[in-house]
């Protein structure tokens, strides 16, 4: 009994995507889908994938997790911050630098209006309202302020300490660059595992072509990667009734009359966003294209000399060749003549009757340990780029373990494959990866240090000059306050004069005892009695 994995992915698919039906996978790009996901997912904050994360998911990364899960995904981050994270730190230091202008006007804000009010309030007043003041909460506002952007600069001035970036290191250490394998051809420039798009990864420089293969029901094996033909055949103006059926349950003779390259030439949707228009000539050939045999890529593997490696797919259950499609693949490699050193074999099962039948066969591993790598003689690994870590790759460079990531369609992300010795990736976008003849985002650790120091130096220059201007501009301000009120305090000698002048006059006019004292000790005088006055003046109208 063979070890057979992915036995249940039929059921699966026919579970969850005939219940469901998988609307988005048959209306939209179910690779666009994905990546969206992916990547919305992956600009949250990255959890450590060892510590247990304490602090409560936001609901966009729940929705965005399950629906992921929903997809069979692993949730995985992608390795930007090893990439950028230079650049980030030269961004942040500049960012904080253009904050630097409203946090200083606000604090030197505070600080003048604390000043004015300490200068009015009265001793009085301080006692009273010692505990809480108006003094206090200015106080606090700097603090809450202040605190968290000196702490955060100060962060940003001794990130590099704890920084790694495989991109910043010396010229001579840099690896050579990696070779391709051409992910289901070039699936950019031809419909994927077609013919088509083997020549095209061909023409492009592919080290290896990489492929799926599914086994008919009359035993015949032959390149296909979905678990149905709904995506990449004609099948649905074909047989539209099994146009779900699982790709093992047609014979060849069927298989063959379908159609595999209208899908890809006359879709309104492209299948990649960066994918280029084709030539008329392109795209009349790509409509012509239909599903290739295993033999056909051998073929035209021998004849460049490629490698071949490719992903095998057991059959169905109650398939003739459920039993033993993994002997029936390996006698068709070599009937086929293809030299045996081509074939980098992938599938898990049965390696001991290959290893027999086929010694020269290249054997590749998944992230197994060192110590399994080791005991069943492995040297080379194919694993997803997002489970890589560095640790991790560091332990397989240390026991000479060649690594094959996939898949690499952006630059930046194969620069860091270059930066970090991978030897060989798979893509999608070999076109343009094969045109970069430097890695993107590298740097020496003299210049990075250099760039680090100078932007510190002249950004904190700048900074205390910001708070300097706004300091002084304050402080002229509450000059001209405290002057504006100390003459509005202060009256003139004059006024004072003029004031108390007229307040002995009212004094005089208001005590007629007064007057009638000082009239009889005037020399001369005689004593008269005062007669009282009789009020002739009408009284006031209110």
């Amino acid at each position: 009994m063979h070890n057979v994995n992915n036995i249940e992915t039929e059921s699966q698919e026919t579970g969850r995507w005939r219940n469901f039906n998988s609307w988005i996978k048959r209306n939209f790009n179910y690779e666009c889908y994905l990546n969206f996901l992916t990547g919305c997912y992956s600009c949250k904050l990255e959890a450590e994938q060892r510590k247990k994360s304490r602090r409560p998911l936001c609901c966009c990364s729940l929705v965005l997790g399950f629906l992921l899960c929903w997809e069979g995904k692993e949730l995985y981050l992608h390795w930007y911050h090893k990439v950028y994270a230079p650049y980030l730190h030269l961004s942040s230091i500049s960012v904080m630098v253009l904050l630097s202008w409203p946090v200083a006007f606000y604090l030197i804000h505070l600080e003048g209006e604390a000043r004015i009010r300490r200068y009015k309030i009265t001793s009085n007043e301080r006692k009273r309202n010692k505990r809480c003041n108006m003094l206090t909460k200015l106080r606090a506002l700097q603090v809450a302020v202040g605190l968290p952007f000196f702490l955060i600069l100060l962060c940003l001035y001794v990130m590099p300490f704890g920084n790694y970036s495989p991109c910043i290191q010396e010229k001579d250490k840099l690896g050579p660059k990696p070779s391709f394998f051409g992910h289901r051809g070039a699936p950019m420039l031809g419909p994927e595992n077609t013919m088509m798009s083997f020549e095209k990864a061909v023409e492009h420089g592919a080290f290896g072509l990489e492929s799926d293969v599914h086994i008919s029901y009359d035993r015949v094996p032959f390149l296909m990667h979905d678990l149905s033909l709904r995506r990449t055949t004609n099948i649905k103006e074909v047989l539209p009734n099994a146009s779900l059926r699982h790709p093992s349950l047609f014979n060849w003779d069927f298989l063959s009359t379908l159609n595999a390259g209208k899908w890809f030439s006359h879709s309104q949707i492209k299948p990649f966003y960066h994918m280029k228009p084709l030539s008329e000539a392109d795209k009349e050939k790509a409509g012509n294209q239909k599903i290739p045999k295993l033999t056909d890529l051998l073929e035209l593997a021998q004849k460049e000399k490629k490698l071949v490696i490719f992903d095998l797919n057991s059959p169905v259950p109650k398939h003739p060749a459920r039993k033993e499609f993994v002997r029936l693949v390996v006698n068709v490699i070599l009937a086929s003549g293809i030299e045996q050193h081509l074939i980098v074999w992938l599938p898990g099962f049965d390696r001991k009757y290959v290893r027999s039948t086929a010694p020269g066969f290249q054997h590749v591993g998944r992230l197994f340990t060192i110590e399994r790598l080791t005991k069943e003689n492995i040297s080379r690994i194919n694993v997803d780029y997002k489970r890589l870590f560095y640790n991790g790759l560091r332990e397989y460079k240390a026991a000479n373990i060649n690594i094959n990531i996939y898949i690499v369609n952006e630059p930046w992300l194969f620069s860091l494959a270059w930066c970090s010795r991978i030897q060989s990736v798979t893509t999608d976008n070999i076109q343009v990866l094969n045109q970069i003849n430097h890695p993107y985002f590298f740097m020496t650790p003299s210049f990075y240090m250099f760039m680090w120091i100078l932007l510190d130096v002249v950004s904190a220059i700048f900074i205390f000059a910001v708070f300097y201007f706004h300091w002084w501009r304050e402080s002229q301000s509450e000059k001209i306050l405290k002057g504006i009120s100390s003459y509005t305090e202060t009256p003139s000698v004059s006024l004072q004069k003029e004031n108390t002048e007229n307040e002995a006059a009212l004094n005089i006019m208001e005590s007629p005892e007064t007057l009638t004292k000082s009239v009889g000790e005037l020399p001369g005088s005689q004593s008269v009695n005062p007669e009282p006055v009789q009020e002739t003046t009408q009284p006031l109208m209110p």
